[in-house]
């Protein structure tokens, strides 16, 4: 038998609400710290599993992560290192795939394993690759490992056949640093993109239209 709710009007309405940080914004959010070349805070951070995979991931690139609170992290790129990202880490976690343009755009190549959730097939990331070819970048897959890499990204029209959230991201993140403009065409309007856009932003990115279908990214030497 279906539950039922009801509602009684008339009342007068007072007090506080505390709203749940976003999962979907913060995991992309983090994943974009790396293209900073300095301390950035990120207030508002859900505690949850997929939080403390990518802070070990950004610990195997040799970012450091201080909480300085329940939700509140400062994530330093300084002294970020490239290396290949084969833990487990990566293959358990979907969203760790933002690592691949924000690294992509920050040192022009990133080899790592297939991000968690790609072999059940109905997500595929092959709008984030296409994007990423379109930048002028060379995409391998050997042994299980993507390896994505460019003597130099290049700005790009983008026609996305499928208004993907992630790709929408990850093409955003990679074009930072591109020679040039990048227009994304179909690009998605989800709230996570104009969060992603806004933190580039604050970092000294050029990007307009998130939250709209056109995205332009105009490449900047460094955030």
């Amino acid at each position: 038998m279906p539950e039922v709710i009801k509602i009684e009007g008339g009342h007068t309405l007072e007090g506080e609400v505390t709203i749940s940080s976003a999962k979907n914004a913060t995991v992309a959010l983090i994943p974009a710290t790396v293209l900073a070349h300095g301390p950035v805070t990120i207030v508002g951070v859900p505690q949850i599993a997929d939080v403390e995979s990518l802070t070990k991931i950004l610990n195997l690139l040799g970012v450091q992560v201080e909480a300085r609170s329940s939700d509140h992290l400062i994530i330093d790129p300084t002294n970020i290192q490239n290396v290949d990202l084969v833990d487990d880490a990566v293959t358990k976690l979907r969203a760790s795939y933002y690592f691949m343009g924000a690294l992509l755009g920050r040192f022009g190549r990133v080899c790592m394993k297939m991000p968690g959730g790609c072999y059940l097939g109905p997500r595929p990331i092959d709008l984030h690759l296409k994007g990423f070819e379109a930048l002028g970048a060379k995409v391998t897959y050997d042994k299980a490992c993507y390896t994505i890499e460019a003597k130099e990204l290049k700005g790009a029209k983008i026609f996305l056949d499928i208004a993907s959230v992630g790709a929408t991201i990850n093409i955003m993140m990679a074009a930072v640093y591109a020679k040039g403009r990048t227009t994304i065409e179909n690009a998605a309007k989800e709230p996570e993109i104009i969060d992603v856009a806004t933190l580039l932003n604050k970092m000294g990115a050029h990007i307009r239209g998130a939250g709209t279908n056109v995205i332009t990214i105009d490449g900047v030497d460094q955030l």
